[in-house]
């Protein structure tokens, strides 16, 4: 999965009955590839991972699913990241810089509903998705998808059909502008649902 730089805004979030506590999730940090150096352990969100580690270059998801990101505050580039280990990230995701942030995304249990729309402001037409979709244009004959609005569970968006190339991370909430949010001149083609397999 490529790169995407995407500030993220806060937006609502919902979360299913009975859903596990954070600490179900968990991944570690290592200051050098091959998890050697300093290490820290996160369970949920962490806006600034400079206060912890000066610099990261090897994880180790040990349960459930991350969003990393290469600035502060959730912003930049971001990577989906599942269980499993990673020796040396920036080589093997292609990445530039240091893990910064990271997002925990919570376990959902439940139907998955996002609506998309062609324009932004939610203009143009519109298609309910509650299932992967792996190429809106073949599908609904859509050749651009620039708002979203996610009414449940949590979404990978893709920029290429066929779940390829750079992603985007949606959660509840309304996507009103992909251009405002830093992705100008870029068109989601297929959307992913993050389902509980993570583990």
């Amino acid at each position: 999965m490529g790169p995407l730089s995407v500030p993220q805004h806060p937006v609502p979030h919902h979360q299913a009955q009975g859903q596990p506590h954070a600490a179900d999730r968990k991944i570690i940090f290592y200051e050098e590839k091959n998890f050697q150096g300093r290490s820290y352990e996160c369970m949920n969100d962490c806006s600034d991972m400079t206060s912890n580690l000066s610099r990261c270059h090897s994880c180790r998801v040990e349960s459930g699913c991350f969003m990393v990101y290469d600035r502060p505050n959730y912003m930049g580039n971001q990577y989906f990241m599942r269980r499993g280990e990673y020796a040396d990230y920036m080589s093997m995701m292609g990445m530039r810089d240091c893990i910064r942030s990271c997002r925990m995304i919570p376990m959902h249990r439940g139907q998955f509903r996002m609506k998309i729309y062609e324009r932004e402001n939610f203009g143009g037409q519109s298609h309910e998705l509650m299932d992967d979709c792996d190429n809106a244009m073949d599908r609904y004959r859509m050749s651009d998808c620039m708002s979203c609005s996610v009414m449940d569970g949590h979404w990978l968006m893709y920029e290429q059909a066929h779940y390829r190339g750079r992603v985007m991370y949606v959660r509840p909430g309304e996507y009103r502008s992909f251009r405002d949010m830093g992705m100008s001149g870029t068109r989601f083609m297929s959307m992913r649902r993050i389902m509980d397999s993570c583990n």
